[in-house]
């Protein structure tokens, strides 16, 4: 049975990947820091809490799962929302760390084995503003940029052993992490949430935000086979940006 392991697998999109990945036989493993939303998994997963930024952690929960067949690399959060001249340095380090550190962090200790095996597959989940940056939102931004650079090299280096590297840049996704996004930015512009989330949907030639199973229906196909020569590619599931400055 191919095995996968998802860094923060317990809501969202994470968890939207898990159950993609679980109806299509996968054992799943799950890490995730939410310990209410990780004792609500199923029985039959994985779960574990797991700081993405604890290396050590990292490195225990990926040795106990023994070699992966797929990794997706999902820890993030939204940072904070203001123009960089207000940006606090502690709120900056403290996004770029679990957003890029993380997955750098899970991506160094599974390859190793995916290497050895010579097959593998991670998945990095990027963001649509790590294509074409974000106001409000520059730690974010800059480090959803710096996965795909990563991603990039992960490909260069892991695909003479038969491993695959891919970043996933959702939109605007459906969902409790959406709606504080939409509230802050509401806020901090003088309009209502309504008005922000018809920016953020006209700012899409779909007209439309997306589901999180969207993304976990692409992680699925990057894993498998149909996708065996996908490989260090930067792909969007956002009914197409047409506008990254969501606006009415």
């Amino acid at each position: 049975m191919s095995r996968v392991l998802i860094t923060a697998g317990a809501s969202g999109i994470g968890r939207a990947m898990a159950h993609a990945f679980d109806r299509s036989g996968y054992e799943v493993w799950v890490s995730d820091v939410d310990a209410a939303a990780v004792a609500a998994l199923p029985s039959h997963w994985h779960a574990h809490m797991c700081d993405a930024v604890d290396e050590a952690g990292v490195a225990e929960l990926i040795t106990r799962a023994g070699p992966l067949d797929v990794l997706c690399a999902n820890a993030g959060i939204a940072g904070p929302t203001a123009q960089v001249e207000d940006v606090d340095l502690a709120a900056w380090r403290a996004c770029v760390s679990v957003n890029l550190e993380g997955a750098f962090l899970a991506a160094k200790h599974a390859l190793p084995a995916m290497k050895a095996a010579g097959q593998g597959t991670v998945i990095f989940t990027s963001s649509t503003a790590g294509i074409y940056g974000y106001p409000n939102r520059a730690p974010y931004a800059a480090a959803k940029w710096a996965i795909i650079g990563l991603m990039k090299t992960v490909a260069m280096e892991a695909g003479p052993f038969g491993v695959r590297a891919n970043a996933i840049c959702p939109g605007a996704v459906e969902g409790p992490r959406m709606e504080g996004v939409l509230a802050r930015e509401a806020a901090a512009k003088g309009m209502s949430r309504d008005q922000v989330y018809a920016g953020y949907a006209a700012g899409t030639s779909m007209r439309s935000f997306v589901e999180a199973e969207d993304i976990a229906d692409m992680a699925l196909f990057l894993a498998s086979d149909a996708a065996r020569r996908v490989s260090g590619q930067v792909i969007a599931v956002d009914g197409h940006t047409e506008n990254p400055d969501p606006k009415l």
